[in-house]
C-alpha cells in the first residue's frame, strides 16, 4: 500500500491549530471570518494566513470551513472569501452549498460536508463526478457502508470522523434549533435543544421518564478502530471539536497520532506531513472533556451509545461519600464496582479513592438527579473539603471532572515536533559552504567568505564544528548526518553560527515555495443527482443551488426550511439512535407507537420509528 493518510485536527482558534500542527496533526480545519458551520469559531484571514505557513512548513495542510447553506445576497461574498483564502494558500475548502459550484471559483479543492448526506455510494460517486476531492461520511456508518462506498467511488477521498461530540441526527437533517428559536445548525447557528432535559411519556400520556436528556449522545473515540478504518477505505481521520480549548486539542491529537502511526506500521501507509513528534507528556483521553465515549454504529449499534443522565463532562469516578460534615466528606471505595451515572451509562469506581488536590473540580448528581460540582479545596488521604457540599449525601458518588496537576502537567510539557535534516559543511576557495537536505529531500544552503586556519587542538576543533551546526532548536529541525571536512580547521563560532542561521532560514524558505497545492478536477456535465425530487431537507435556500440541481436530472426542488416559519408536525430530524431501542422497548423491526417529549416550558416533540428502516423520526409539536 503507498498512500497517505491524514489526522485532521480541529482549530477553534489560530492557538489551538498550532498545538495541533506541534502535536503532530497531518491537517487542521478552521472556520473563516463567515460562513462557517461552527459561528462561534470564526477566525480573521490573518490568522488563517499564519496557521496555513506553519502548517505548510511540515508538508501539513490548512482546509476551512465554508459550510453553511447560504441566501441569495451571500453568494457573492461567500465566492469572495474563497478567492481570498484560496490566494492565501489554503488547501481545501468545506462546502455545503451546491449553489457554490455555479460561481466562478478559483481551483480549490472542494471537500463535501458530512451535512450533504454522505451516506450512500450513489451521492459520493455524484460528488465525485463533480469534481469533489473530498467527502467527508455520515458518522452513522458502519464499516461495511464505508467499505461499500469505497469500492463504488474510487477516486475521491473519504473522510472519517473518529473523536468527539456526535449529533443525534444525521448531520443537515436537523431542524429542531432553527424550529424552536431560530439558530439554524445548517447556518452555524445551533443551540442545541438535543442535550436538554426532557419528560418522556407514550401515547396515553403515561410519563416513563422525567429529566431524561433522551436526545443526548456519548461521544465517539474510534482510537482502537483505526486499523479496521484503513481496511475501509478511510485515508481521512477527523477529531471533531472546533468549539474546544487547547488542551482537548493536545491531548486528542497526541492519542491519535500514536494510534495513527500504529495502524500505519501493520498496513504498510504513510503518514500525509513530515516531522516527529516528542513529548515529555503520557495522553488520556478521559481528562478532557468528553461525555463518555462510543463507537457508535462502526462495529453495529452500540447498545449505550446514549447518556440520559447529563449531556456534560463528569469525568472520572474518585470514589463514594461516606460522610458528609459541613464542607468536609470523608470517601470510601465501595466493595463492588457498579454504575455510576443514573440510568445504562456504566463508569467504573475506582476500588481506593483517587488522590484528589486542591483546585480540582468535583461533579456529582444530587437527589434530583441533576449534575452539581464543586471545587476542592483541601484534601488529605479519604478527606476532602469543598467549596459547596449541597445536595452530597452518604453514598453519593463524586467524579473528577477538572485534574488540576493533569492539566498543569499537559500545559507546561515539552511537546516539539522537528524534521530530520542532514548537514554538510565544505570548504570553498573563500570559505565555507553549509548544505541542509532534509526528510523530503528539499535541499538548501548558506555560504560565508572566511579565513580558517589549523586548529591548535583538532579533535576539539571537530567537536565545536559538530555542537554549533547541531544547535537547530526552535528552528523546527533537529540534525541527522553531519558532514564535515577532512581537513581539521579553526572556524570561529560566530562564523558557524551565522552560517548554520542562514542556511536553516533558506531550508525554510525552500519548504514553503516547494509546497505542492492540489487543484480541483473538472466537473462531468453529464452527471446525474441520484434523486429527482427534492424536498426541505435537501436544504436549497438560494437560485444557483436549484439551478445546479435541475441542470444535473432533478425535477422538483423545495426550499430549505430556513427561508421561512417551521409548521407545526414537521419533521426535524431522523436519526439511527433510537430511544426505544435504548429503553430496551424496541418492537425487533415491528411498528411501534410513538414517545413523546416535553421540556416543561410548553415545547413538545414526538418521536416516530420508521421500524422498517430503524430510524427515529422527530416531528415538532409545540414551540414555546
Amino acid at each position: 500500500m503507498d498512500k497517505t493518510f491524514e489526522l485532521l485536527a480541529p482549530a477553534k482558534d489560530i492557538a489551538c491549530g498550532l498545538a495541533a500542527l506541534e502535536c503532530g496533526a497531518d491537517a487542521v480545519y478552521i472556520g473563516a471570518e463567515r460562513f462557517g458551520a461552527r459561528q462561534a469559531a470564526a477566525n480573521p484571514r490573518a490568522d488563517v494566513a499564519k496557521l496555513i505557513s506553519r502548517a505548510h512548513f511540515f508538508r501539513a495542510r490548512v482546509y476551512v470551513a465554508v459550510n453553511t447553506i447560504l441566501r441569495d445576497d451571500e453568494l457573492a461574498d461567500a465566492r469572495r472569501l474563497i478567492i481570498q483564502l484560496y490566494e492565501d494558500g489554503i488547501d481545501g475548502v468545506i462546502i455545503q452549498d451546491l449553489g457554490l459550484l455555479e460561481l466562478d471559483l478559483p481551483p480549490v479543492p472542494l471537500i463535501a460536508s458530512t451535512q450533504m448526506h454522505n451516506s450512500t455510494p450513489e451521492r459520493v460517486r455524484f460528488l465525485r463526478d463533480m469534481g469533489f476531492q473530498r467527502a467527508i461520511l455520515a458518522r452513522e456508518l458502519s464499516l461495511e457502508e464505508i467499505r461499500d462506498i469505497a469500492v463504488a467511488a474510487p477516486g475521491i477521498g473519504l473522510e472519517s470522523f473518529v473523536h468527539g461530540a456526535l449529533c443525534v441526527s444525521y448531520s443537515g437533517r436537523c431542524y429542531l434549533s432553527y424550529a424552536w428559536g431560530g439558530r439554524s445548525a445548517n447556518r452555524g447557528e445551533c443551540a442545541q435543544p438535543c442535550r436538554k432535559p426532557y419528560q418522556v411519556s407514550d401515547g396515553s400520556g403515561v410519563v416513563l421518564l422525567e429529566n431524561c436528556h433522551a436526545l443526548c449522545l456519548k461521544d465517539l473515540n474510534l482510537s482502537a478502530q483505526m486499523g479496521g478504518l484503513i481496511a475501509a477505505g478511510v485515508t481521512s481521520f477527523k477529531v471533531e471539536g472546533r468549539l474546544k480549548d487547547a488542551a482537548y486539542v493536545k491531548n486528542t491529537v497526541l492519542c491519535y497520532r500514536r494510534a495513527l502511526d500504529a495502524a500505519l506500521v501493520e498496513s504498510g501507509g504513510r503518514k500525509a506531513s513530515s516531522g516527529r513528534v516528542s513529548a515529555d507528556f503520557a495522553s488520556d483521553l478521559t481528562k478532557t472533556f468528553n461525555r463518555g465515549f462510543t463507537t457508535y454504529f462502526l462495529k453495529g449499534r452500540d447498545p449505550a451509545m446514549h447518556d440520559h443522565a447529563a449531556p456534560r463532562f463528569t469525568g472520572a469516578a474518585v470514589g463514594v461519600v461516606r460522610s458528609v460534615r459541613g464542607n468536609r466528606i470523608e470517601l470510601e471505595a465501595p466493595a463492588v464496582r457498579k454504575s455510576v451515572r443514573p440510568g445504562p451509562a456504566e463508569l467504573p469506581i475506582p476500588q481506593t479513592p483517587a488522590a484528589l488536590h486542591p483546585g480540582d473540580g468535583l461533579a456529582y448528581f444530587d437527589g434530583k438527579g441533576c449534575l452539581c460540582g464543586t471545587p476542592v479545596n483541601k484534601a488529605e488521604g479519604g478527606s476532602v473539603w469543598v467549596e459547596c457540599a449541597r445536595g452530597i449525601v452518604r453514598g453519593t458518588r463524586l467524579f473528577r471532572n477538572h485534574d488540576r496537576l493533569w492539566l498543569r502537567a499537559l500545559d507546561v510539557a515539552h511537546i516539539e515536533r522537528r524534521i530530520d535534516v542532514a548537514l554538510g559543511l565544505q570548504e570553498t576557495k573563500i570559505g565555507l559552504r553549509l548544505r541542509l537536505q532534509d526528510e523530503d529531500g528539499v535541499e538548501a544552503g548558506a555560504e560565508v567568505a572566511c579565513e580558517t586556519a589549523k586548529p591548535k587542538d583538532a579533535g576539539q576543533a571537530l567537536e565545536t564544528m559538530r555542537r554549533q551546526l547541531a544547535k537547530l532548536g526552535g528552528s523546527g529541525f533537529v540534525a541527522g548526518k553531519i558532514a564535515l571536512p577532512e581537513r581539521p580547521m579553526f572556524v570561529p563560532v560566530s562564523v558557524l553560527n551565522d552560517l548554520r542561521r542562514r542556511a536553516v532560514a533558506a531550508l525554510v524558505d525552500a519548504r514553503l515555495r516547494s509546497h505542492l497545492r492540489q487543484s480541483r478536477p473538472p466537473a462531468r456535465v453529464d452527471a446525474v443527482y441520484p434523486e429527482i425530487d427534492l424536498g426541505f431537507e435537501a436544504n436549497v435556500l438560494n437560485r444557483l443551488a436549484e439551478k445546479f440541481l435541475r441542470a444535473h436530472g432533478v425535477q422538483s426542488v423545495k426550499r430549505g426550511l430556513e427561508a421561512g416559519r417551521v409548521p407545526k408536525g414537521t419533521r426535524v430530524m431522523v436519526c439511527k439512535y433510537c430511544l426505544r431501542h435504548a429503553l430496551k422497548s424496541c418492537g425487533g423491526g415491528k411498528p411501534m407507537p410513538p414517545l413523546f417529549l416535553d421540556d416543561g416550558n410548553g415545547a413538545r416533540l414526538c418521536l416516530a420509528f420508521d421500524c422498517v428502516h430503524c430510524l427515529m423520526e422527530v416531528y415538532v409539536l409545540q414551540s414555546r
